[in-house]
């Protein structure tokens, strides 16, 4: 009974040729594991629900539920459980599928019992007794975010949890959709803000002229149709946390203004002569290069230094390939609850074209893909064709991504250009079909130089 409780101790083996598991459980059972064995797929899962098994080994090829089909539902019950795979000659391709999709490896067969031994050994001595206890990080309380176990994922919470516990500044870096407002957020409920307000500012879509009045507010008659009072957005965020997204579009007037108050800590309203102290943690966010716009005088460096006492970067999808498989998971599981659709399977497949594909809107544009997946798929089964996504972007994918910065760009140069022409123009539309923000499409039909008007006429 005591090995039971130890998952490194215990594997599972599933083939549906008796032979075959009585020579593996007796090579493993003199190693000292514990070992449960199962002669197809279905009973394989009964008993991965039932005990805590630290390892499974599985033939390809069985009848009824075959090796990949296991694999696909065991991902779905246990995401880091480690798996080996026995293949016969004619089924390597499918075995190499599985390892890039998750798979940990496999062996031909014939195979040679010591050698499988052997990597169970290495396969259990570098995994963590309890994988989803020290790898997974937590998720702030808003459920579109998920750490995922990758090393950049893992500097980033630690990063975060250092700084939460302080009042300092912090300026979020990122590209569009990785999910800066989630950072930000959570560095608020960590902190000893917690319990006060968390105010967003859209800097990237709130015209020049309202932005002044949505931050510092203002009194009435200040102008013509100030017919009361306005608190300011700064004001409601005394004793919390102001968050300003898009920190970079905002006006050189407002700069100034902002920077004021960063340094005196008190603001004044619109048409008034009395000064407001207003304690709050500022936190920016941008996904723009600031030092480039302070080099070319659209950005004060004053302001900048300000902003930034700190400053977190979150890491794009590509930087995070390896967390693809269970941000898939998770936002599948999560839209079949949202629409009330049966559990949805992820075959390898699918894992292994979302995890080449090249990903311009980042996390924000996998959640948008795997809900339209979950909503069009037939049979419980989710495949690349339900993704509505473009083949041509994924032939240029991961190795120019790689290349550099000006491949990247170029990527989503032309990607924000197909979506223009395919909706005349519209840039809500295509905001929605990119499955980014339309302050984001703005500021890229900016950054890019796209004439809106050219397009629509197209």
């Amino acid at each position: 009974m005591k090995n039971i409780l130890n998952p490194q101790k215990t594997i599972l083996i599933v083939d549906d040729d008796p032979n075959v598991l009585e020579v593996l459980n007796a090579r493993l059972a003199s190693q000292g594991f514990l070992v449960f064995q199962a002669s197809g797929g279905t009973e394989a899962l009964n008993i991965i629900k039932k005990e805590p098994i630290g390892l499974m080994i599985s033939d390809i090829k069985m009848p009824g539920m075959g090796g990949i089909d296991l694999f696909s539902n065991v991902r779905s019950l246990k995401p880091f459980l480690p798996v080996i795979f026995l293949t016969a000659y004619g089924t390597i391709p499918d075995a190499v599928s599985a390892v890039k999709a998750g798979a940990v490896d496999y062996l031909t067969k014939p195979f040679d019992g010591q050698d499988l031994v052997k990597k169970i050994h290495k396969i259990l001595k570098g995994s963590s007794i309890d994988i989803r206890k020290n790898n997974i990080l937590p998720s702030p309380t808003d459920q579109d975010f998920y750490w995922g176990t990758s090393a950049s994922m893992k500097t980033l919470f630690d990063l975060v949890k250092r700084v939460s516990a302080s009042h300092v500044n912090v300026l979020v870096l990122g590209d569009s959709g990785v999910g800066k407002e989630r950072i930000a957020r959570l560095i608020h409920e960590l902190g000893p803000r917690k319990d006060n307000p968390f105010i967003v500012v859209d800097c990237g879509s709130t015209p020049t002229g309202l932005l002044e009045s949505e931050l510092f507010g203002h009194i009435k008659g200040a102008f013509t149709h100030a017919i009361r009072d306005k608190k300011g957005l700064i004001e409601a965020a005394d004793q919390g946390t102001l968050f300003l997204d898009e920190v970079g579009n905002i006006s050189q007037d407002m700069q100034v203004r902002l920077l004021r108050f960063l340094e005196d800590r008190k603001i004044r309203k619109i048409g008034s002569i009395t000064e407001i102290p207003v304690d709050c943690r500022v936190i920016s966010a941008t996904n723009s290069d600031l030092l480039d716009d302070i080099e070319s005088e659209n950005f004060r460096q004053d302001l900048y230094y300000r902003l930034r006492v700190v400053t977190i970067r979150v890491p794009t999808l590509n930087e995070r390939q390896e967390d693809i498989p269970y941000l898939a998971r998770h936002f599948v599981d999560r839209y079949c609850n949202t629409h009330g659709i049966p559990r949805v399977t992820l075959p390898p497949k699918t894992i292994e074209w979302l995890h080449n594909y090249p990903w311009p809107g980042n996390v924000r544009e996998l959640k948008n893909a795997l809900e339209a997946g979950v909503v069009l798929c037939h049979g419980g089964v989710l495949k690349p064709s339900n993704l509505q996504l473009d083949d041509k972007i994924k032939g240029r994918s991961r190795s120019s991504i790689k290349k550099g910065a000006l491949s990247l760009e170029e990527s989503e140069h032309n990607t924000i250009i197909r979506a223009l022409v395919q909706t005349g123009g519209v840039q809500k539309q295509a905001a929605e079909l990119l499955g980014i923000s339309r302050r984001s499409i703005h500021y890229k039909i900016k950054k890019y130089g796209i004439e809106i008007s050219k397009i629509s006429k197209s």
